[in-house]
C-alpha cells in the first residue's frame, strides 16, 4: 500500500461515540427531527458536507432505501441507506420539514430554521452542538462522519472496493488510507485490552 509517511490519519469516532451523538437530537421538535436525519443520513451514507447540503428532494429513493448523489466531477453516484436514516428521514419529510419551510418551496431536503437551504456552517455549527452534550471529547468535524462510516465498514467486513464506490473515489488508492486507519485501530485497542500486550 501506498501511504505517504507524514501524512495525518483520518480522525474516526468509536461506536459509542457516533451512538451518542445520534440519541442527541430532540425529535419531539422540527429542528431535532432535522438533525436526527441529517446526522443519521451522514452516518449511514458516508456523505461529504456539500453533497448533504445540496442534497435535494428528488435524489431520495427511500422506499428502495437509496440516494443518487452527484459528486466531485459531477459524477453521479447510487448509496445505499440504512434502516435508520431511511426512517429518520421519512420523519422529517412527513412531519418536520414543512413547517420549516414555512409556506415556501424549495427543493433542498435540509432547511435552517429560517426556511432556507442549510449552510456547511450550520451543519458544523449542529454537529459541534451535539458533539459537547454527547460528552465527546474529540474536535468533531463533519468529516470525521464520513471517516467514521468509511472505518467502521471495513472494521466489520466490508470490502475495499464497495467502499471506494460508496465514497465515490476516483482512485482506490484515496479509499486504501481506511485500511491503514482501521489497522491502528485494532493495533491500539489490542494494547489497551490484552493482558501481555
Amino acid at each position: 500500500m501506498n501511504f505517504k509517511a507524514g501524512l495525518s490519519l483520518p480522525k474516526v469516532l468509536s461506536g459509542l461515540e457516533v451512538e451518542a451523538l445520534l440519541e442527541q437530537p430532540d425529535t419531539a421538535h422540527p429542528l431535532g427531527k432535522r438533525d436526527k436525519a441529517m446526522l443519521e443520513l451522514f452516518y449511514a451514507s458516508g456523505l461529504r458536507v456539500s453533497e448533504l447540503t445540496d442534497l435535494q428532494l428528488r435524489q431520495l429513493h427511500l422506499d428502495p432505501g437509496y440516494l443518487v448523489i452527484l459528486g466531485k466531477g459531477g459524477k453521479e453516484r447510487l448509496v445505499p441507506l440504512g434502516e435508520w436514516a431511511t426512517e429518520a428521514l421519512k420523519a422529517y419529510l412527513e412531519d418536520g420539514r414543512m413547517s420549516l419551510l414555512k409556506g415556501g418551496s424549495r427543493e433542498e431536503v435540509f432547511l435552517n430554521h429560517r426556511g432556507k437551504k442549510l449552510s456547511r456552517q450550520g451543519v458544523w455549527k449542529i454537529i459541534k452542538h451535539y458533539a459537547l452534550s454527547a460528552g465527546v471529547r474529540q474536535n468533531i468535524t463533519p468529516h470525521m462522519l464520513r471517516h467514521s462510516f468509511a472505518t467502521h465498514l471495513l472494521e466489520n467486513g466490508a470490502d475495499l472496493r464497495s467502499l471506494q464506490t460508496m465514497l465515490g473515489h476516483a482512485d482506490i488508492s484515496t479509499t486504501q488510507i481506511y485500511t491503514h486507519v482501521a489497522r491502528t485501530r485494532l493495533k491500539e485497542i489490542h494494547q489497551k485490552y490484552h493482558p501481555r500486550a
